[in-house]
């Protein structure tokens, strides 16, 4: 079953997240294992919300997605007890949390991301928005540099503001698909600095106004793509060339929506092999660069901190 659950959770990688998929490829086997089934996890977690589970068995066979999120808590809390699990996603989960000492709160802060889309949570401010980014894809940050062997909360605070830059730049890019879903996690304020509610913004007659919403989404993005670079240094090769590469292929997408304008959503942005073979090696040279630079700072008190991260450095220094 190990061999076959790894072969289902490269095909979901594949499907889920092509620009992922191309950096994973660069990780040593155990930890590109190891990232692969986390991966396959919280994507599981999201179909399952969604009622898509993407050839998993669902969790539980449950009526509503509150429902289906307390079986996912459920399930959760088993296997990080280390109960056998039955469902394939949460044999994965449990290998992986068990063998990176992955905290329980870690998987309970992520399954809070799928609870603010049940909730239909809006965001009012972009503090609350990259509250939404920490749950989504910040904490899985965390986990994914806990798989890469990363223990110092320096290089973990950088680890988390790149999953933050991963999905300011997401949320730019699906902006009219999410409206479509029913969703928005743009900043309400700024939507009505441009004349845009919560009705309207994604009209296509609005798109002008939209595309400087996206603009100003992208930029706040900036600062927590350059924090994260700092952290490559604290990896090990192998994975500091893989999340080199997978932070140039992102941000790349973030500055072509910012290019595209209001023609942003008329086909979805994304990278070329092409493009994908050219930031790959340039994340080739950053990740030996990185050898040469000192250890990682703690990072700027202006970028949004992340749940726990003051009293961890605190147990860390006692």
């Amino acid at each position: 079953m190990n061999e076959a659950l790894l072969s289902h959770a490269t095909e979901t990688m594949a499907v889920g997240s092509k620009s992922f998929a191309t950096a994973a490829k660069l990780f040593d086997p155990a930890t590109r294992r190891s990232a692969l089934m986390l991966y396959a996890w919280c994507r599981h977690c999201d179909d399952v919300i969604d009622d898509q589970q993407l050839g998993f068995q669902a969790a539980a066979a449950q009526s509503t997605p509150l429902q289906r999120l307390e079986t996912l808590r459920a399930l959760t809390i088993r296997a990080c007890a280390g109960e056998t699990m039955k469902d394939p996603a949460f044999a994965a989960f449990q290998e992986v949390a068990l063998a990176h000492d992955i905290p329980l709160q870690q998987a309970f802060d992520h399954l809070e991301g799928y609870a603010m889309d049940v909730r239909g949570d809006l965001y009012y401010t972009l503090e609350d928005t990259l509250r939404y980014c920490y749950h989504v894809a910040g904490v899985v940050g965390l986990m994914m540099a806990r798989v890469m062997g990363v223990r110092d909360e320096a290089v973990l605070d950088r680890a988390c503001d790149l999953g933050l830059a991963f999905q300011l730049t997401n949320i730019a890019r699906d902006i009219v698909e999410d409206a479509e879903n029913g969703r928005c996690y743009l900043p309400v304020n700024w939507l009505a600095e441009e004349g845009l509610t919560l009705e309207n913004y994604a009209a296509p007659a609005m798109r002008a106004q939209l595309a400087k919403v996206a603009q100003r989404l992208v930029a706040a993005a900036e600062p927590y793509y350059a924090s994260a670079e700092i952290g490559i240094s604290g990896l090990p090769l192998r994975s500091a060339w893989a999340i080199a590469t997978a932070r140039g292929v992102y941000r790349e997408i973030g500055v072509k929506v910012e290019r595209a304008g209001s023609m942003a959503w008329d086909t979805r942005q994304g990278t070329s092999k092409a493009e994908k073979l050219v930031l790959l090696a340039g994340g080739g040279v950053r990740a030996l660069a990185s050898r040469l630079k000192p250890a990682v700072s703690a990072r700027s008190a202006a970028l949004w901190q992340r749940p726990g991260a003051c009293s961890d450095r605190a147990a860390g220094a006692a």
